[in-house]
């Protein structure tokens, strides 16, 4: 058997990267793409709960065609009490595998690859169905895809007011302060969810609850509003999806079951169901099927994870690293 090696990338790599907003944006939006043009492979997300903290795992498995030509698993874990021990919530890793002989080909470290493709699906998500013009952004939770949620909405949107909140004040403080320093521009921390989210033009809901509980209140979102609910534990009332012109899911066989999800009651209601969805969000990126198309319209975009996204970007990732040198070379096998 000939020499197998891998690329190992730890999180020091990662940083070295310096990967770009825009490199961020290109990949994940190429994995929509390829996604919406059925040239992947997704199985459903598995839940792992080892019963000792309050926290579980999410494993995430998937496979994208050429030219990203790779599978791909993420074990991503999400405990909420991390903060206690100084630790993120989620710590992932991410395998990527040679699809046709199943070599492994690179192990990454994950907790930033997973920041930043939520932020960019949620991000892509209110590029094809938000208002061109959304100005105001209203965004609940402080958590480390947070960060990546407004940086990269800020990227496409340039906002004029950026409104932040979670339980902690000294969470939504540091957070706003980050934000404010990294985007060059004022980010007000909110005292309360109403005041964050009342009136905007974007409303992202990342909050962190122990059990599902209607803090988001569907009378404060205005018409034509573009809201993005995708905590684990549900923030939002029942009535919510009533109002939506567009109901939009990263990918409907995770969507329609399973334990956890901010849409969890309204799937089991029957509110968001194979009739009511409008699209995958690939299927709008790959121009199969249309995004906003008008000012009158209020969306909904519900985003549970792609481990497209993870392999798309982690695959950029590698590529770049391997043209500046960055990461180790391991011998496997």
């Amino acid at each position: 058997m000939p020499p197998i090696y891998i690329a190992y990338l730890n999180r020091l790599d990662i940083d070295e990267l310096k990967i770009t907003d825009d490199e961020i944006l290109a990949a994940v939006e190429a994995s929509l793409a390829s996604q919406g043009r059925g040239e992947t492979v997704i199985e459903p997300r598995v839940h792992l709960e080892p019963g000792v903290a309050n926290g579980h795992f999410n494993v995430l498995r998937g496979a994208i065609k050429a030219p990203i030509d790779s599978a791909g698993v993420k074990i991503v874990g999400d405990f909420v009490d991390n903060y206690k021990l100084g630790f993120p919530s989620e710590l992932a890793i991410l395998a990527l595998f040679d699809p046709r002989t199943g070599a492994p080909k690179a192990i990454l470290d994950a907790s930033g690859i997973t920041d930043m493709r939520t932020g960019a699906v949620t991000a892509l998500g209110a590029k094809h169905l938000a208002r061109k013009n959304s100005k105001i952004l209203g965004h609940i939770g402080a958590r480390g895809t947070a960060y990546w949620n407004v940086r990269l909405l800020n990227h496409l949107f340039d906002f004029d007011e950026i409104r932040v909140h979670s339980r902690r004040e000294e969470s939504r403080n540091s957070f706003a302060e980050r934000l404010s320093q990294d985007l060059g521009k004022k980010v007000v921390a909110t005292e309360d969810w109403q005041s964050c989210v009342e009136g905007a033009d974007i409303v992202v809901e990342a909050s962190r609850l122990d059990k599902p509980t209607p803090l988001l209140k569907t009378a404060w979102i205005k018409k034509g509003a573009f809201v993005v609910p995708y905590g684990t534990m549900s923030a939002i009332e029942l009535s919510l999806t009533d109002m939506m012109t567009k109901l939009v899911v990263d990918d409907w066989g995770q969507c329609k079951g399973g334990k956890f999800g901010s849409l969890r009651a309204h799937v089991e209601a029957g509110k968001l169901s194979e009739q009511t969805l409008h699209a995958e969000l690939g299927q709008i990126v790959a121009g199969l099927k249309p995004g906003r198309q008008s000012d009158d319209e209020t969306n909904l975009f519900w985003h549970r994870g792609l481990s497209l996204s993870d392999i798309a970007l982690g695959h950029a990732m590698l590529e770049k690293s391997q043209r500046l040198g960055i990461g180790q070379r391991l011998r496997f096998a």
